[in-house]
C-alpha cells in the first residue's frame, strides 16, 4: 500500500481512536479522576484502538512475533510519555479559556499522532 493510502486510513483510524481518548478523557474529568490519570487512561484505550485498527487496516500487518510487539511497546511507551508531557505543560502555558482543557489534549494528541504514524509505518509495521 503507498503513502497517501497509509496516511489517509491512518487518519481516519486516528479520528475514530481519537474519539475514544478524548471521550474517555471527558468522562473521566466529569468522575473526578485526576487530570493526569485520565489523560493516562484515556491514552492507553485510545492508542490500543488505533494499534490494532492500524496493525490490520492501515499497515496491513501479519505477525510480527515478539519483536513487533516489542517495537509497539517502545513507541507506544515513548509517545505515552511524549503525550502527558505535552498535555501537563500546555495545562500549565495555555491562558485560562473556555476550552483549556480540550486544547491542551488536542496538541498533546497531534504530538503523539504525528510520531506515531512515522514510527509504525518506518519501524514497527516495516515489512
Amino acid at each position: 500500500m503507498g503513502l497517501v493510502a497509509q496516511l489517509s486510513r491512518f487518519v481516519a483510524i486516528g479520528a475514530f481512536s481519537a474519539l475514544v481518548d478524548f471521550g474517555a478523557y471527558h468522562l473521566l474529568l466529569s468522575l473526578g479522576t485526576w487530570v493526569h490519570a485520565a489523560k493516562a487512561i484515556s491514552f492507553i484505550l485510545g492508542t490500543t484502538t488505533a494499534y490494532l485498527l492500524n496493525r490490520r487496516f492501515t499497515f496491513s500487518a501479519s505477525g510480527g512475533g515478539r519483536a513487533r510487539f516489542a517495537g509497539f511497546l517502545l513507541l507506544y511507551g515513548t509517545t505515552f510519555a511524549i503525550n502527558i508531557g505535552v498535555n501537563a505543560v500546555m495545562l500549565a502555558v495555555l491562558p485560562e479559556v473556555d476550552l483549556k482543557i480540550s486544547l491542551a489534549w488536542v496538541i498533546a494528541q497531534g504530538t503523539a499522532t504525528a510520531i506515531n504514524f512515522v514510527m509504525l509505518r518506518t519501524v514497527v509495521f516495516r515489512d
